[in-house]
């Protein structure tokens, strides 16, 4: 198969989701690959290296198109590329389907296969790691006095005290942020509303951390000796509540700092709103907002040889196995699986849209298959079935 290295186009994207080296595994199993020029200049791989590992430099992304069986990218497809997708071409990237309904219809409408990759990942993807380590990094620059912020030095100085943080959410997000954070030498609280992992992540810090339940009533009891606040929940799209709100921001001090890492739309935090690496910070009700949502695309070397490293067994199982060997291998992967030649298969986007769906293993006809199992990938459920 052909396959094709998209250049990222979004705003404040840097990475790329093949590095120098996959290519050569790619090459090494029997595939051709394509690499659109200067897809990976923003993570410091350059064109010639690409040609080294055996790709062919295209020039551009409607050449890219016409001649890929298989194209890739690290985020979602942009509208400028709806009309290039051809029927039957197999597409991966973090579409994030259920907030974006245009690039759904856009996705069906084409006659495609589409992966959405941030539901592939059987142990997390990397990205969410950098994500809060690096979230972590840009609060305390936010909370620098040139930057609006009040000031407060993390580990504090002698007769001056430190940083009282709270990181909502013990996931690979949040657990990356309280990494970091303790290590030079925050106080750190921990909200969940998993017992089980405030449990585990008390025992990892020796009870050096404090843990709570996390609900807006135990967030409001803390928020007047907070000084930065880092959210690390995944909101559920289909809710309209808050767990910070507004009027909420005046129980802190002004300068203090939200950095709102999750950055979903909706989300958890009422006065969060889309920022970008540009821009990224705004001041509402006094508290100095840090939203930009590629944060991993500012460390874009680093995160690219990682997330590269975890995607390529799902990129090889397309291209070696094809589609319906692919899902019936790996749950993972099969609940990852966005659309199917005009139909949707992904149920959060269903339940979300108001969509119908239907299951990737009937679309594909693998129901009767012995199916490695995968837990569906959001708490989000459709009956708004497609019966075929």
């Amino acid at each position: 198969m052909v396959f094709g290295i998209l250049k990222d186009i979004k705003e404040g994207e840097n990475r790329v989701v093949c590095t120098p080296m996959e290519v050569r595994s790619i090459i090494r199993a029997g595939h051709e690959v394509l690499a659109q020029k200067n897809c990976g200049a923003g993570a410091n791989f350059t064109d010639d290296q690409y040609r080294e590992a055996g790709a062919v430099i295209v020039e551009t992304m409607e050449e890219m198109y016409s001649r890929c069986d298989m194209v890739a990218k690290v985020k979602e497809f942009e509208p400028v590329e709806f009309d290039l997708i051809r029927k039957d071409q197999i597409l991966l990237g973090c579409i994030h389907p259920a907030g974006h309904p245009e690039e759904v219809d856009a996705l069906i409408k084409s006659g495609c296969i589409s992966f959405t990759a941030e539901d592939s990942h059987r142990y997390g993807s990397p990205n969410c790691e950098a994500a809060g380590k690096q979230g972590a990094l840009f609060g305390l620059e936010s909370m620098l006095t040139t930057n609006g912020g009040k000031g407060k030095y993390v580990g504090g100085f002698a007769g001056a005290p430190g940083m009282n943080v709270l990181i909502m959410g013990a996931g690979t997000v949040g657990q990356g942020a309280l990494e970091v954070l303790y290590a030079l030498g925050a106080n750190c609280t921990v909200m969940d509303i998993n017992l089980g992992v405030l449990r585990t992540t008390a025992s990892q810090y020796k009870g050096k951390i404090n843990t709570m339940f996390c609900n807006q009533e135990t967030i409001a009891s803390v928020l007047p000796q907070t000084d930065m606040v880092l959210n690390c929940i995944k909101w559920p799209k289909e809710r309209k509540d808050f767990l910070i709100t507004r009027e909420m921001l005046k129980l802190m001090e002004p300068g203090s700092v939200l950095v709102d890492i999750s950055n979903d739309d909706p989300g958890a935090i009422e006065s969060s709103h889309e920022t970008h690496h540009d821009n990224p910070r705004y001041v509402d009700n006094g508290i100095v907002h840090y939203c930009v949502s590629n944060i991993p695309g500012a460390v874009a070397y680093s995160t690219s040889v990682s997330y590269a490293a975890i995607m390529l067994p799902l990129i090889l199982s397309i291209l070696n196995k094809g589609v319906e060997e692919t899902c019936v291998a790996d749950g993972y992967y099969r609940r990852s699986l966005t659309t199917y030649k005009g139909y949707l298969t992904h149920e959060e986007t269903s339940a979300i849209q108001g969509k119908p769906w239907i299951q990737p293993e009937k679309i594909l006809g693998i129901e009767n298959r012995k199916l490695d199992f995968a837990p569906p990938a959001t708490s989000s459920r459709s009956k708004n079935y497609i019966e075929l």
